[in-house]
């Protein structure tokens, strides 16, 4: 096993790592006979036929083959929760939650796991689910893996350290990961205690948004993601995974650690970003674009230009605009859009809207600064101004986010968010 967690550089690269000298074959992917005793597995992401700017499999060369465990056993659900969203009627409203509490019994990431909401459906392979996760225990001898979904995953305190299959990586907050679907990992908490987001994609795989008059450059930078190389677990004993299936949570024993990859090469794989690196694109003259210049990553659907999924950021920045009102606008959209508040504030919203918090704002819910804010704004000395103590994120999707019947019911529900509107008083005189 690797003594110190190293990476490889690039978006989607074609990556090719061995943990121990002449674990990959040399001139062919499947031979007859692995010079260390290795078994071949190849991991495919998306049918063989995929056109090659999307295809994603790897092939991975382990100790022991997948298949090599005792048979899956429905288990308890815990607060997970998965699409079709139908436990409770959806609101227009709009929505906020404070922090997750952290649990007060011994919980590891996965139990920790809470689901806010969601769209679609992962048997059809479109929508996603909202989590919030809360945890104070590391997965020592229980892996997961979710054949619904990648997952994003958005730490918002505490790193954590996650074992996966083909190496390791280690997340903080002001970073993401990726866990690609199918991929089994555990968690280890590197603090006492680990809280964050998560964006369970059930569409296409996360992608670099395309450019278009930006040009080549900007954004998300392909080389500043990262990959793990190669680290492999020679570990025998009970062990148990964990498998999300159709939305339901299936066990199953299994004698030795299932992260046995000693070598691989492919393009799929798990990979994590530091959000300080993205180079944001923003007006030098007034008014500011649509906040589709803050994407990282986005999952398409079916229709050109409309997503399943985009994420998006809000990180430190300049803002210049002159004569221009400077937070975000009010706002009515087709999309669905919910928040998340890694730290610091958020520029549209004074108070309420705290790290570890959440808001959702449906399709065609007005939605904006608070009156607060408004005033402020509107009334700014307009000099150049640096935003540095903020990072803000949106899962933007082109289905209602349909909460679930504890997103409606917890007391983290702010029942009095509707109020910070209320007070926007009526400025309109006739000339």
């Amino acid at each position: 096993m690797a003594k110190e967690i190293r990476y490889q550089s690039g978006f989607g690269n074609e990556f090719a790592t061995e943990a121990v000298a002449g674990g990959l074959p040399q001139g062919q992917n499947a031979p007859q006979k692995h010079p260390l005793g290795l078994y071949t597995e190849q991991f495919s992401g998306t049918p063989f036929t995929a056109p090659r700017a999307t295809n994603r499999r790897t092939w991975t060369y382990r100790i022991r083959p997948s298949v090599t465990h005792r048979p899956y056993e429905e288990s308890g659900m815990g607060m997970i929760r998965s699409g079709p969203f139908n436990e409770t009627p959806t609101t227009p409203n709009q929505l906020r939650w404070n922090p997750l509490p952290m649990p007060e019994k011994k919980t590891d990431f996965i139990d920790g796991v809470v689901t806010l909401g969601g769209n679609g459906d992962p048997a059809m392979q479109t929508g996603l689910a909202i989590h919030l996760y809360a945890a104070n225990a590391s997965m020592e001898n229980r892996f997961f893996y979710s054949a619904d979904g990648e997952f994003l995953i958005v730490p918002q305190m505490g790193a954590l350290r996650i074992h996966t299959e083909l190496g390791i990586l280690e997340v903080a907050p002001g970073e993401i990961c990726v866990i690609p679907r199918g991929v089994k990992y555990r968690v280890v908490l590197m603090e006492k205690e680990a809280r964050g987001y998560i964006c369970e994609n059930y569409g296409p795989t996360f992608r670099l948004p395309e450019l278009g008059p930006i040009g080549a450059n900007g954004l998300a930078n392909p080389r500043d993601f990262q990959a793990p190389v190669a680290a492999y677990e020679d570990r025998e004993g009970e062990f148990h995974i964990t498998a999300k299936f159709l939305g339901r949570l299936w066990s199953a024993a299994i004698d030795h650690s299932p992260l046995d990859v000693v070598a691989w090469h492919g393009n799929y794989a798990p990979y994590k970003y530091d959000l300080s690196l993205f180079n944001c694109i923003n007006t030098v003259s007034f008014d500011h674009p649509d906040p589709s210049i803050y994407t990282v990553l986005s999952s398409p659907s079916a229709i050109p230009g409309t997503a399943n999924c985009d994420f998006a950021i809000f990180p430190p920045r300049w803002m210049v605009a002159e004569h221009t009102f400077r937070p975000p606008w009010f706002h009515r959209n087709m999309m669905n859009e919910f928040m998340g508040l890694v730290s610091g504030a958020y520029d549209a919203k004074a108070e309420g809207f705290v790290p570890g918090g959440a808001s959702l704002h449906n399709c065609m819910s007005g939605h904006g600064p608070d009156a607060e804010t408004f005033e402020r704004a509107s009334n700014a000395d307009l000099k150049p101004q640096y935003l540095a103590n903020t990072l803000a994120f949106m899962f933007e999707t082109q289905l209602v986010v349909r909460p679930t019947e504890f997103a409606m019911s917890t007391s983290i529900l702010q029942h009095e968010y509707f109020e910070c509107w209320q007070g926007l008083k009526k400025h309109f005189h006739a000339k």
